[in-house]
């Protein structure tokens, strides 16, 4: 559940919990940080604690790339304070006495945010709505595989031979859900006690392939549920000796996994949904579709935050129900963006984002592209019909080459993120893209050792 500090400090102080998990969100969005004593939790690591800045700066494999102005061998790698957002702690339900807490870094000193912290990315993003008198709210699906082999097999066994938990294509299939309950229900049950508002999970369109619904809330908290998520499905399939992944797309012949994002504008006064007007033939407000249209005039020059890793691009083919076309419908599933919804709870639902996606660079990105078309007060153009995949229209990036070149090259950007932000960010792509050109893949070898 969602608890205070002082309710904290009781269960910690009737050893209901034991263990602080005092966390931040890497480059990846996946959870980086420190066991703490429940003790030294309430002593004095709840006001500010130390980790080494190269946490900004290491890429999935912890390898430490050079190249970043925030930190190198020449900076020394030295610590960044770490401050505990106290509002954001939660017990970890599915852990042993264990309560986590998100956190936010500040420069050595503890005087500046780090600019090109995740978390401080989306907030400054946050910041520029509540000026302008909104209150951004996302909900974000997740989908991911679930195996019936531990992480140690599978890597043991070179990734091959997976074996997903069905034999069959599982979408909204009550019986072989039944089977995956083990760690689905444990999932759901354990979130929805830690205060993260589950709705549902199902099966989804290809065999072992899940999905996990939550409700929408705030920006910030949704990112912080989010990459919560993605912990507790690994920490609870790895108890039950099975594994899940987030790949974009684990296997070539089987359907992606997605994140998609349905977000919207709440008025700071009103707490109501404002891109809803009864009067419109769409049933969308004038800011709404300023919002969408920034969106998509955005989407191409966004795509290195919505689209991070070489394997992110592989998710973009026809007719996999991933977008391949920088367009909207109305509850088109064939488009990039989507208009879901009716009446208070109308939103635009982002089809572009997969599992692997960092949400608090996603959702920076999507918003701050909606707010540069509400201040520019950008026209809609009409909604796509029919079967988009065959319409020759704006094209979604195909490679993380691409949209690298596009981030380098636009002028959109710079009006979203600061300069550090994107000089950094761009960095990653590259460094990304650049480990991938060395490598020597299975396709290579399959096609090229005998016959080449």
């Amino acid at each position: 559940m969602t608890i205070t500090f002082n309710d904290l400090k009781k269960a910690i102080k009737n050893n209901e919990i034991d263990t602080v998990l005092v966390c931040v969100s890497d480059m990846q969005g996946r959870l980086n940080g420190k066991r703490v004593t429940g003790k030294a939790f309430i002593d004095y690591v709840h006001k500010e604690t130390h980790m080494c800045d190269y946490l900004y700066t290491v890429d999935m494999d912890m390898f430490t790339v050079p190249g970043y102005k925030s930190s190198s061998w020449e900076t020394g790698y030295g610590d960044m304070t770490v401050i505990p957002d106290l509002k954001s702690i939660k017990i970890a339900t599915w852990l042993e006495k264990t309560a986590i807490v998100i956190c936010d870094c500040l420069d050595h000193h503890g005087k500046k945010p780090l600019v090109h912290s995740t978390r401080q990315i989306l907030k400054d993003v946050i910041a520029k709505a509540n000026k302008m008198g909104f209150d951004p709210m996302i909900g974000s699906e997740l989908e991911f595989f679930l195996f019936d082999q531990t992480y140690d097999e599978i890597h043991n066994n070179n990734y091959k031979n997976l074996k997903e938990s069905s034999w069959y294509i599982q979408d909204y299939m009550i019986f072989q859900t039944t089977k995956e309950e083990d760690v689905m229900r444990e999932l759901r049950n354990s979130l929805l006690k830690s205060g993260i508002y589950v709705e549902c999970s199902k099966g989804e369109a290809a065999p072992g392939q899940e999905e996990i619904n939550v409700v929408f809330t705030d920006a910030l908290n949704m990112a912080d549920n989010h990459i919560l998520i993605k912990n507790a499905a690994k920490e609870i399939a790895y108890k039950k000796n099975k594994a899940v992944t987030f790949m974009a797309k684990y296997k070539e012949n089987v359907g992606g996994s997605s994140c998609h994002v349905h977000n919207s504008l709440f008025d700071k006064k009103t707490k109501k949904n404002i891109f809803y007007n009864s009067k419109d033939k769409f049933g969308m407000s004038d800011i709404f579709k300023s919002y969408v249209a920034g969106q998509i005039k955005f989407l191409s020059d966004i795509s290195i935050f919505l689209a991070p890793n070489i394997n992110s691009y592989k998710r973009f083919q026809e007719g996999s129900f991933a977008p391949t076309k920088s367009v909207w419908g109305i509850d088109n599933r064939t488009a990039g963006f989507r208009l879901a919804g009716h009446g208070s709870s109308i939103r635009i639902e982002c089809r572009v984002p997969g599992a692997d996606v960092n949400p608090y660079l996603a959702f920076a990105a999507l918003v701050g592209a909606g707010l540069y078309g509400i201040k520019n007060k950008l026209k809609l153009e009409e909604p796509y019909s029919g079967n988009i995949y065959e319409k020759k229209v704006r094209e979604v990036p195909k490679t993380l080459n691409a949209a690298i070149q596009l981030a380098k090259k636009s002028k959109l950007l710079p009006e979203i993120f600061h300069s550090d932000v994107l000089e950094h960010y761009i960095h990653a792509a590259e460094w990304e893209q650049k480990d991938y050109d060395i490598s020597v893949n299975d396709w290579q070898l399959r096609k090229y050792f005998e016959r080449g």
